[in-house]
């Protein structure tokens, strides 16, 4: 076993318990977890033969419409059935953990022979299912781990967070911008310090304060951490949870705000100002169109906003006017290739080389436990060090 797997698996241990207490209140609460079509009004293609023998289950681990991270992939899955007329299943508000190995087990015993899992902590789970039913095909989203059965997908989401912070750090007036920030895995790292980049790429004066909620949705924890960094005198805030709670917190401050997973600007028209946002239908018709046609193999994905798994969210008239065609020319740069986010020289908060003029990140390092310090500019620091 490598190194990064030992060490991801042992930075997983800690922040799944975390986990587990976050999400897990949410099922006590009574909310329906049952198994269910989705049913979509929207009009549905007639489905081929083949179409016609796949049976493609979800597992969230929020509800269906918390305005992020679940809704976003929800929204793929009426987009999968709309292009492809496919039966859709899917388990709500799912705790990490092993309680998910019983929501996919109901999605196969349901008649489900592909399985979507779209959390982190779902990634154990997942692989011991896949190894239980080696002729149903699973795909695990953020992890890491993969079979011949059992594909792991994610995105470059270091690249719109990185076009976000540009729009951030041409904002604020007072240089103090927040960041929530759920737990210290390497995908939330990269996060915060692709965003830091893409700050002082324009104001090397601001400084990012991250505050950590240990939870990827609890709207309350959300807004408690909102408040709290807007007391400490940010002005403007973002975030990677799920909920639209911070957005809200700012307005109601007279702050102003960067979302994530969908665009939410009606959740806060006065301080929202762009998301990175996520789009993962394409990638959904595209697996179940392999599957179809015979050619699906297990894969490793992680696409950018080249791919159009991810993007930026179009600014609204709340955000910098002069940040459109700053985002504009980085983006394009990004898309064409001749630029890349984590390429140095690049320092961390005590002022030492991470990455050497010239070099460039990989995808790998970026999401590898290595990603466990912060760049320079970034005030917090990483609860759970491997």
């Amino acid at each position: 076993m490598s190194k990064r797997i030992i060490t991801l698996v042992l930075l997983f241990a800690v922040a799944f318990t975390f986990v587990l207490a976050g999400c897990g209140s949410k099922t006590d609460e009574g909310t329906d977890t049952s198994a269910a079509n989705t049913n979509e009004s929207s009009a549905s293609p007639t489905p081929d033969s083949s179409a016609k023998d796949i049976k493609v289950g979800f597992v969230f681990i929020g509800p269906l419409k918390d305005g992020g991270w679940t809704e976003a992939h929800a929204n793929g899955m009426t987009y999968l059935k709309e292009q492809l007329g496919v039966e859709t299943m899917y388990r709500e508000l799912v705790p990490e953990g092993p309680e998910s190995k019983k929501a996919i087990r109901e999605l196969i015993n349901a008649g489900c022979n592909v399985i979507f899992t779209t959390s982190f902590g779902y990634m154990d789970p997942t692989e011991e299912m896949a190894k239980e039913f080696p002729d149903i095909k699973f795909f695990h989203c953020s992890g890491y781990k993969k079979a011949d059965n059992m594909s792991n997908y994610f995105g470059r989401m270091y690249e719109p967070r990185y076009l976000s912070g540009i729009v951030a750090g041409l904002k604020t007036k007072v240089n103090k911008i927040g960041y929530l920030a759920a737990f210290e895995i390497p995908e939330v790292i990269s996060g915060i310090n692709a965003f830091t980049l893409g700050v002082q790429s324009v104001n090397p004066n601001a400084v990012v304060k991250v505050r950590w909620t240990h939870t990827w949705i609890d709207a309350a924890k959300e807004k408690d951490a909102a408040v709290a960094l807007l007391d400490d005198g940010c002005d403007v805030i973002t975030q990677h949870n799920d909920s639209t709670a911070p957005l809200i917190a700012a307005q109601e401050r007279n702050a102003f705000a960067i979302g994530y997973d969908l665009d939410a600007r009606d959740a806060a028209p006065k301080a929202y100002m762009t998301a990175p946002i996520w789009n993962w239908g394409p990638y959904y018709v595209d697996q179940i169109k392999a599957i179809k046609d015979g050619t699906w193999k297990s894969d490793a994905y992680h696409g950018g906003i080249k791919e159009g798994i991810c993007d930026l969210a179009p600014l609204t008239d709340v955000a910098p006017a002069e940040s459109k065609a700053k985002v504009e020319e980085v983006k394009a740069k990004i898309v064409d290739g001749s630029f890349q986010v984590f390429t140095g020289p690049i320092y961390d908060q005590t002022g030492a080389v991470k990455v050497a003029e010239g070099k460039s990140l990989t995808y790998d390092e970026i999401m590898s436990t290595d990603m466990n310090w912060f760049v320079k500019g970034v005030e917090g620091k990483i609860e759970v060090q491997n």
